[in-house]
């Protein structure tokens, strides 16, 4: 081989690699933090949607409005072929008020998988500006995210680690059947008070917006 291919080969190589890496610098989880962002505004309400998703016929229930601004500390997409996945392709941990301000200054570890969301500290005592445990138990939650429409849906999959946005919709329960007499339900959290299982906020997302 010339010398002159080698000199080609190497360039292409350094070439591929910047690319490589200014795609992961680009997606890299973000850590910081948003100052005075206020508790999710719920309020009570009615309504209901039917679906058709992975041979379910859904009825999605409202059963409050729901408004929040938060700090995205997590996200986890999902992209199997069962129910809720098909339905909900994407979760995010969401954080506000204290947690969402200090989220730069402790050494939060955020995680989700199998549709929960993790959180520890190496030292339990930096949690005194949160409230401790249960202020971050209180300004935190993970959030399952069922897009009202395809639009809704590219924008869903379009949020990440260090976004600071709004979403808007309702909290949802959701009942189905298929065509065997197989069932299916997933029912949303109605309190930012409860952890463990059956905590989660599930959301019927109307509209998302990015605030910077």
């Amino acid at each position: 081989m010339k010398k002159g291919n080698d000199k080609l080969i190497f360039i292409i190589l350094i070439l591929i690699v910047a690319v490589i890496a200014g795609y992961f610098y680009m997606n890299r989880g973000i850590v910081r933090s948003v100052k005075g962002i206020p508790d999710p505004i719920q309020k009570d309400d009615k309504g209901s949607v039917e679906k058709k998703v992975g041979g379910y016929d859904l009825t999605i229930t409202f059963k409050n409005s729901y408004d929040i601004s938060a700090l995205v500390v997590h996200d986890c997409d999902y992209s199997g072929g069962s129910i809720d996945d098909l339905l909900a392709p994407k979760d995010v941990a969401l954080a506000w008020g204290p947690v969402a301000e200090y989220n730069d200054q402790i050494d939060f570890n955020w995680d989700q998988s199998g549709r929960w969301y993790y959180w520890y500290v190496n030292d339990a005592s930096v949690l005194g500006p949160v409230g401790g445990a249960d202020g971050v138990n209180l300004h935190s939650a993970n959030n399952h995210l069922i897009p009202a429409d395809e639009n809704t849906k590219e924008k869903v999959k379009r949020l990440k680690q260090g976004d600071y946005i709004r979403i808007q919709g309702y909290l949802v329960d959701v009942d189905g059947t298929d065509s065997s007499g197989g069932t299916f339900y997933w029912y949303s959290s109605t309190t930012r008070e409860d952890t463990g299982n059956g905590s989660c906020e599930i959301i019927y997302v109307t509209s998302v917006e990015w605030l910077d």
